[in-house]
C-alpha cells in the first residue's frame, strides 16, 4: 500500500526530527466531501477511510479540534513554536496580589513596611491558648497570592514557631508563593560544630522554614554569610550598612577610625571605613567562655581620634563595652558604636548606659521595648530597605541594586 502524503508533502515520513516512514504520523484533513473541517492524525500507511472510521479498536485515526489544527505536530517547519521574547521575565507572581502578614515579634516594623508598600499587615490572627499553644489564622483570601510574612526570630522560641505556623497556613491556603521576611535570623551563631556533640542550630532552623513551605527568604546581616547555603530555597541577604553609614555620614565626624571588635568583624569594618573615608583598627580579644570576652590589644592608631565600633549584633554588650574602655584608655577622643541587631540581653542595657559612649546606634530588626531604651541609644529603621526588597521580589526585579555598593565588601 503506498504511503500517504501529509501536509508536508513527503511520502517517506515526517521531516521533523526523529520522524520516519515506519511510524511517522501526518496531520491530514479529511476527504473533500466533509469540507475539510475535521483534522485527524493518521499513521503512515493507514487506509483512507474518508474520515468515517471510528476512533475505537485498532484504528489509530485521531480526530482533534479545529482550534489545534495549526499546532506544530509533525511539520515543525510549517508551524514554528511560539516563544515569548527573550527579555521578558516570568511575571507569574507579579500578577498575583501581594499579601503582607506578620507575627508578634516585631509588629511596629511590619506596620512601617506596610505603610511604605501600601498594604496592611493586619491580615492574620495570632494568639495563644491557655496551655501555651500558638494558634494562627489568615483572615484574608490567600489563594494565588504572593505572600510575605514579616517575623524576626529572637528569643523566646515561640517567635520561630509563629513563623513556621504562618508559613504553613499560607501554604495550605494555596498561596502562589510564600516568602519569609526575617529581619533578624535567630540561632545564627550556632552555625558549626565548634565542640563535640553539639547541634548546628542554624541549619536546623533553616530546614524547618523550608519544610514548613517557604519558597524564599529575605533577611538582614546573617551572623555568618554561609548561612545562606543552609537553605535549599532562594535567599536574599540584605545589608544594613547603607542605613548605618548614611546616618554617620550625616554627622560629619572628623578624624574617624572604624574599629572592629574582633577579627570576625574586620571585613564589615573595612567596608565601612572605605565608605566613610576613615582608617581601620581591630580589637584583639579572647573569649574564655560564652558571653565573656577580654581585650588583649588594639591594633591601629586611635589616640586623639573619633572611634566608631561596628558589629552585626549586641547581645550582653560585654565585648562592646570592653572595647569602649580599651579605646578610651588608649587616648580615643570620642567613641561611637553601631550594630544591626539589638538583642540587649542580660546586663546589656546597664553596661551601655554606664559606658563612656557618645551614641549607641542600632536598627529596628528587633523591637527595642521602652524599658531597654536609654539616653544615648539611637534606633534607625530598616523598613524602607525591606519594603524595597519586597517590592523588587514581587515585581521580579533585581534586588542587587539595593546593596550593590556594599556587596564587594562582603566577599
Amino acid at each position: 500500500m503506498p504511503l500517504r502524503r501529509g501536509r508536508c508533502g513527503r511520502k517517506d515520513g515526517c521531516h521533523a526530527p526523529g520522524g520516519g516512514a515506519s511510524d511517522a504520523k501526518h496531520l491530514e484533513r479529511s476527504a473533500p466531501d466533509d469540507g475539510g473541517v475535521t483534522p485527524r492524525l493518521v499513521p503512515a500507511g493507514a487506509p483512507d477511510d474518508g474520515g468515517t472510521a471510528p476512533s475505537g479498536g485498532n484504528d489509530l485515526a485521531l480526530t482533534i479540534p479545529r482550534a489545534l489544527s495549526n499546532f506544530a505536530g509533525c511539520c515543525s517547519a510549517a508551524w514554528p513554536p511560539i516563544r515569548p521574547p527573550a527579555n521578558v521575565m516570568d511575571d507569574t507572581y507579579a500578577r498575583g496580589p501581594l499579601l503582607l502578614l506578620t507575627g508578634r515579634a516585631n509588629r511596629p516594623l511590619a506596620q512601617e513596611i506596610g505603610e511604605l508598600i501600601g498594604k496592611s499587615p493586619d491580615a492574620a490572627t495570632v494568639k495563644q491558648f491557655s496551655d501555651g499553644e500558638i494558634f494562627v489564622r489568615i483572615d484574608r483570601n490567600a489563594r494565588g497570592r504572593d505572600v510575605y510574612i514579616v517575623q524576626s526570630t529572637p528569643a523566646p522560641a515561640e517567635n520561630i514557631m509563629e513563623l513556621l505556623l504562618l508559613i504553613d497556613a499560607a501554604h495550605r491556603a494555596s498561596a502562589a508563593r510564600v516568602t519569609a521576611v526575617i529581619p533578624y535570623f535567630g540561632y545564627g551563631r550556632q552555625d558549626r560544630k565548634d565542640q563535640p556533640r553539639v547541634s548546628i542550630a542554624a541549619k536546623l532552623v533553616a530546614n524547618l522554614i523550608v519544610a514548613a513551605g517557604a519558597d524564599r527568604v529575605i533577611s538582614i546581616d546573617f551572623h555568618q554569610h554561609q548561612i545562606q547555603g543552609f537553605f535549599d530555597i532562594p535567599v536574599d541577604h540584605l545589608y544594613a550598612a547603607p542605613v548605618i553609614t548614611r546616618y554617620f555620614r550625616g554627622l560629619g565626624l572628623k578624624d574617624l577610625v572604624i574599629v572592629a571588635p574582633d577579627v570576625g568583624s574586620a571585613k564589615m569594618a573595612r567596608g565601612t571605613a572605605r565608605r566613610l573615608d576613615a582608617s581601620l583598627a581591630i580589637i584583639d580579644k579572647r573569649r574564655p567562655k560564652a558571653n565573656l570576652s577580654e581585650v588583649l590589644n588594639v591594633v591601629g592608631d586611635v589616640e586623639g581620634m573619633t572611634c566608631l565600633i561596628m558589629d552585626d549584633m549586641v547581645d550582653t554588650a560585654g565585648t562592646l563595652t570592653n572595647a569602649v574602655y580599651a579605646l578610651k584608655e588608649r587616648g580615643a577622643r570620642a567613641v561611637y558604636a553601631a550594630a544591626t541587631h539589638a538583642l540587649f540581653s542580660g546586663e546589656a542595657v546597664s553596661r551601655l548606659r554606664d559606658a563612656p559612649l557618645e551614641e549607641m546606634v542600632v536598627t529596628n530588626t528587633i523591637e527595642v521595648p521602652e524599658h531597654k531604651r536609654f539616653s544615648t541609644l539611637r534606633v534607625l529603621s530598616v523598613a524602607d530597605l525591606l519594603a524595597k526588597a519586597i517590592d523588587h521580589v514581587h515585581s521580579n526585579e533585581s534586588v542587587t541594586e539595593l546593596f550593590e555598593e556594599v556587596s564587594t565588601d562582603k566577599e
